[in-house]
């Protein structure tokens, strides 16, 4: 069997690798778009699931891990990004929640692959599990070829024609139709304000202090919200649930790791509609309360009657409801917020840096769990509840007061000047509409009173009005949120 540091190394490395991915993948993905950074990175992850399969000693296998995470990190940092430009803003939101609903399906997977072969004692109780990896990344790989490249991506190349081609793909329309027109002009007018204040580099993201809309909030926002959502403690049960179910006296505790994994697909699913009707903001309250009430339970009646029978149903039960707070809420909310929280500039580098801030913590995570729960160390058992339920009140505090509400944005607009730029633009186009259809009349003779022919109302003009009742008809609740965000 393993020793501690080396059950430590191999779990956390890969999280280790994923780090540095996700922080060159912003770059990255500026200068060759979006699709063909993630594919670059299974390419790189490809590279790591060979070296695994290969190994025969540790020497091997924590080399080979590091370099898949570096995939890994690729993938993760830029498909949220990908997924959020692509997405059209009224989905948006359940779109990015797929993301997370398919990390637990591949969790499920992993789960019933290491019960399947846990009674092995060959290579193969390694090697089969690291090998099965490869296929997925092959089907992502070669299932970008079939998808465009992001709109935006081609608006900050200034390619408008790829861009319309891609918005056609994606919206289902014809490249010359009204629709893909007015969503180009949306990309461009928008793009053009944000280069006239701010620029796209590494320092950009740091800059503006803490006033409202700087860089630097948005930056500290996502970092510390992908932080928070490691440090909900899920992934402890993910990683180490085998190991820690056994030295609490669980006797099947493969199979209630693939109980716990089951209830995280089930539950994901619900967070596509919660995520749209309730906010973000509100998910990410009542989910971090939920879970800090049942770690908290789970803490208490295990230190109480450890080793009963009732501490035993407790854990397993509650730990269920824990993990269905988090697949409802923290799971995908944080993965939805960061691809909506920064403009287009520096988009592709605030999101790397928050997924980075994601696996940099994953693996600290991974890292110093054995050497809390391990007989040898810390020896915590139930008691860990306790720091994971610290840390999930954190979360509540956190999330109420510093996470806005985005919901109602779209994300082609910034949203310091969103009203501002449909007030502009809805007024130019009547304008210039009203003059090309107004006829032309000959001067009136003096003394008679003629009436001046009305401007054409235009669909931008429908639109502002539309928006202008919508806004005042908002709940107070929403209006607040919206308020938040601006000072964010």
């Amino acid at each position: 069997m393993y020793q501690t540091w080396e059950k430590s190394l191999i779990v956390s490395i890969l999280s280790a690798g994923t780090f540095f991915g996700a922080l060159f993948a912003g770059s990255l993905a500026d200068w060759i778009g979006r699709r063909s950074t993630i594919m670059a990175g299974c390419g790189i992850f490809s590279i790591g699931v060979v070296l695994q399969v290969a190994s025969t000693t540790v020497s091997v296998l924590v080399p080979g891990r590091l370099i898949a995470g570096i995939g890994v990190g690729f993938v993760s940092a830029i498909i949220i990004l990908y997924m959020s430009e692509v997405a059209p803003k009224a989905v948006r939101g359940a779109i990015v929640s797929g993301y997370q609903f398919c990390i637990t399906i591949g969790l499920l997977l992993a789960a019933v692959v290491d019960n399947a072969t846990k009674d092995r004692m060959d290579s193969g109780s390694y090697r089969i599990a690291m090998s099965i990896q490869w296929l997925f990344a092959i089907i992502l790989g070669t299932g970008l070829f079939l998808l465009p490249e992001s709109p935006r991506w081609y608006v900050k190349k200034n390619r408008l024609d790829a861009a319309a081609k891609s918005l056609s793909t994606l919206r289902g329309q014809p490249v010359d139709s009204h629709y893909v027109k007015e969503e180009l002009a949306e990309l461009v007018a928008n793009y053009k304000y944000e280069m006239t204040h701010m620029q796209a580099g590494w320092k950009d993201c740091f800059t503006g202090g803490f006033k409202p809309s700087s860089n630097l909030r948005r930056v500290l926002l996502g970092v510390v919200l992908q932080m928070m959502q490691q440090w909900t403690g899920v992934n402890f049960i993910f990683y180490y649930g085998s190991t820690f179910f056994k030295t609490v006296g669980i006797s099947n505790s493969f199979l209630v790791s693939m109980i716990t994994t089951a209830v995280n697909v089930g539950s994901t699913p619900l967070s596509f509609w919660a995520i749209e009707k309730l906010g973000r903001r509100a998910l990410l309250i009542y989910g971090a309360l939920g879970m800090l009430i049942c770690e908290f339970l789970i803490a208490i009646i295990g230190t109480a009657a450890e080793g009963s029978k009732a501490a035993s149903t407790c854990l397993i039960v509650f730990t269920c409801f824990y993990i269905f707070f988090f697949a409802t809420t923290w799971g995908p909310g944080a993965w939805v917020l960061i691809g909506e929280i920064f403009p287009l500039p520096i988009r592709a580098k605030g999101v790397a840096l928050s997924t980075a801030s994601n696996w940099f913590w994953n693996f600290v995570i991974g890292f110093i769990t054995p050497y809390m729960v391990d007989t040898d160390y810390g020896n915590l058992k139930t008691k860990v509840f306790f720091v994971w339920g610290a840390t999930c009140t954190a979360c509540v505090f956190f999330a109420y007061f510093f996470v806005p509400e985005v919901r109602i944005l779209s994300i082609n607009l910034h949203v310091t000047h969103s009203l501002t730029f449909h007030r502009q633009r809805a007024s130019a186009l009547s304008r210039s509409t009203a003059c090309s259809k107004r006829p032309h009349r000959a001067n009136p003779p003096s003394g008679s009173r003629t009436q001046p022919t009305p401007p054409t109302p235009t669909l931008a003009a429908w639109r502002l009005r539309t928006s202008r009742v919508f806004t005042s008809l908002l709940p107070s609740t929403v209006r607040i949120g919206r308020s938040r965000l601006l000072a964010v």
